[in-house]
């Protein structure tokens, strides 16, 4: 099948989500977290621990841990994990043509993610698909972070969007939340996915388990000749 001419949609736009969404990053993390508790602290944290704290930007899980060493600790977290990206996360087959299917199509595509401006801009870089974005919030660009629906509405807002046309793409249970609250559309994907009871006992709108059918969720491939 040729997809490049099946690139008709019903969403006005999409967001994506980036760890466990674009690219599998948890082993990264939690390995850029335990480096510098390791130094600074003198101990290491559980995936749990870690996960448990999701939610505020690595600077903040960073300075309410590190105190006085913060700036130093900051400056060690963002070098291991930039250093170890290649080798510590696993690409999703199939993401960056969905992504360039997506961007050619004329649908306008954002990031909203609960990661500072930092790390998220290393990710994007490190996957090839900055280029892709017509807007990236951040958890350093909103007030609230998810499952707060902020980051969605700046996006709604910029590009004057109906809500019920827009699509949030996420791993996690407040990628969901945040697109009900926004009046969104919410598409999980399960590839990576760190708590996949609670994701499914929230009745987002799609589950999908690979890229292919998420393809089929964004584009109405029942009309391709």
């Amino acid at each position: 099948m040729n997809y490049n001419d099946c690139l008709n949609s019903d969403f006005d736009g999409i967001i994506f989500d980036i760890d466990g969404t674009l690219t599998s990053t948890n082993e990264l993390i939690f390995a850029s977290f335990n480096h510098v508790t390791k130094k600074y602290l003198n101990r290491s944290y559980s995936n749990e621990e870690i996960i448990e704290l999701f939610g505020p930007t690595e600077d903040v899980i960073l300075r309410n841990w590190m105190k006085t060493d913060y700036n130093a600790a900051r400056i060690d977290y963002y070098k291991f994990y930039e250093s170890n990206h290649e080798t510590m996360t696993k690409s999703i087959p199939g993401i960056n043509e969905l992504l360039h299917d997506i961007k050619k199509s004329g649908i306008p595509l954002s990031i909203y993610t609960g990661k500072g401006r930092e790390s998220s801009l290393i990710t994007l870089n490190k996957i090839g698909a900055y280029d892709y974005f017509d807007l990236i919030v951040t958890g350093d660009d909103v007030d609230d972070h998810k499952p707060s629906p902020e980051g969605i509405l700046k996006f709604i807002k910029k590009f004057n969007l109906p809500p019920q046309n827009v699509l949030m793409i996420g791993d996690a249970a407040a990628d969901i939340i945040a697109a009900k609250d926004a009046g969104c559309k919410s598409a999980s994907v399960l590839w990576d996915c760190y708590d996949l009871e609670k994701v499914k006992s929230l009745n987002g709108d799609y589950y999908v388990s690979h890229v292919d059918e998420l393809r089929e969720v964004i584009f109405k491939l029942n009309e391709c000749p």
